[in-house]
């Protein structure tokens, strides 16, 4: 891997900043805390740039969220803010082609902001109660996402009642995701919740109610891999398509290996899932890999891995540029 690639939480640094008032900026790590009430403002560097909110602002009609794009930075602005608003604020520099503009994903900047609520210690949630089916071997998140990073966070299953160990290996915490059970086990089902203390109070949080699934793949993918052409003129966009077809609900991971990698050429994928009509369910997993503009060194041999619990299996196409 290169060196000069910058981590995460450096690229946030050098993109993002938060607006403490007229003319005074200081600089963001991985988390934020804004009291509620108050007004966050967040800067992005950059030209053209797209950002993304937790979900319930997206569907904030209040206008409390407003977003803007300066010559050289985009603003973020959201004022009145409550509990609900915590999570992850991201900005994305968009690429700009003729075709349309698209989100530079690698190049992302990303903040989680809390805003303390003395009055409700977990992000308000519509549903009582959400289903959560549980795979052994595939990681399972209960968010339980509190407000204030301080709050302290405790696991509780609903019946018997008792509460849940979190030893940091079968089961773990982290105040921005929530708690993960690492290895489900049938064990783990049931209806499970989460007790969160601070100033004084304690509240608890929307049941998960844990279904354990066995849905264990009986055989590694066996994925087909097609270029959207054999052989491109410099300058043409090439489409690179991937696809393996399984069980229905047994997660299939890509990975890519692409000429354009040996000079840091940025990996763009689109991946979906899509039913099998007939027979027994079955799913189609896909990865698109994405070239646009395509140039000598573009040229060469695209690999595909595609894996799942069984084991993996690459293959792989060759293109010529022109």
């Amino acid at each position: 891997k290169s060196q000069n690639k910058a981590s995460p939480a450096a690229q946030t640094q050098t993109l993002l900043t938060q607006v403490i008032r007229k003319g005074k900026f200081k600089k963001v790590g991985e988390t934020l805390s804004v009291p509620t009430g108050d007004t966050l403002e967040l800067r992005c560097r950059g030209k053209a740039v797209q950002w993304s909110v937790p979900t319930y602002l997206q569907e904030d009609h209040d206008g409390r969220l407003k977003t803007v794009q300066q010559e050289r930075y985009g603003v973020l602005r959201v004022v009145n803010s409550t509990g609900a608003d915590t999570g992850e604020y991201a900005c994305y520099p968009l690429r700009c082609e003729d075709a349309g503009c698209r989100r530079e994903h690698d190049k992302a900047a990303k903040v989680f902001v809390f805003f303390p609520d003395p009055q409700e210690l977990f992000v308000p949630s519509s549903d009582h109660y959400e289903v959560i089916q549980l795979r052994t071997n595939w990681p399972t998140v209960l968010p339980c996402q509190v407000t204030s990073p301080q709050a302290k966070v405790t696991l509780h299953r609903e019946f018997p009642p008792a509460e849940v160990a979190v030893d940091g290996t079968d089961i773990s915490y982290n105040v921005m995701k929530g708690f993960t059970i690492h290895r489900p086990q049938p064990h783990h089902a049931g209806a499970l919740y989460c007790v969160a203390s601070r100033w004084g109070l304690r509240q608890s949080s929307t049941k998960y109610m844990l279904i354990y699934v066995h849905s264990d793949p009986m055989a590694p993918p066996a994925p087909i891999v097609q270029a959207s052409a054999g052989s491109l003129a410099v300058g043409q966009n090439l489409r690179v398509s991937c696809s393996a077809v399984g069980e229905q609900d047994v997660a299939v991971e890509f990975t890519w290996e692409y000429p354009g990698q040996s000079i840091g050429r940025p990996l763009y994928t689109q991946e979906s899932i899509s039913l099998v009509d007939g027979g027994p369910p079955r799913q189609r997993s896909q990865s698109v890999l994405l070239v646009d503009e395509v140039r000598d060194v573009d040229q060469g041999t695209y690999t595909c891995t595609a894996q799942n619990l069984q084991g993996a299996k690459s293959v792989s196409t060759n293109v010529q540029v022109l």
